[in-house]
């Protein structure tokens, strides 16, 4: 996760919704086969985009005030913000390829 910022409902605002770049989101739980598949390949992500997006990742576990806000439901769930506002939506594990697709798609 060296390129992968951990934020919570305490820095959500700062970390994402005033971020000058766009910012993926990854809601995710420890307990969560999926969310964990979804690590090397967010990691990847996380390198390829360095210079264009911002990767992070909030524990639903230990943030309950954030989540309900931008209605994620079922984790992991990948949110996409663009200069502040909700740009797009991805629910569920995906391939690296299909992540690749959805961050060039809303960029």
């Amino acid at each position: 996760m060296s390129n992968i910022l951990a934020i919570g409902d305490d820095t959500f605002e700062n970390e994402v919704i005033e971020s000058k770049v766009p910012v993926l989101v990854d809601f995710w739980a420890e307990w969560c086969g999926p969310c964990k598949a979804m690590t090397p390949v967010l990691d990847d992500i996380a390198l390829k985009y360095a210079d264009k997006i911002k990767v992070v990742k909030l524990n639903v576990d230990h943030n309950s005030a954030t989540p309900p806000k931008f209605g994620v439901r079922g984790i992991p769930t990948l949110i996409l913000f663009k200069d502040g506002q909700v740009k797009a939506t991805q629910v569920g594990a995906i391939s690296k390829a299909e992540l690749t697709d959805f961050v060039d798609t809303n960029i």
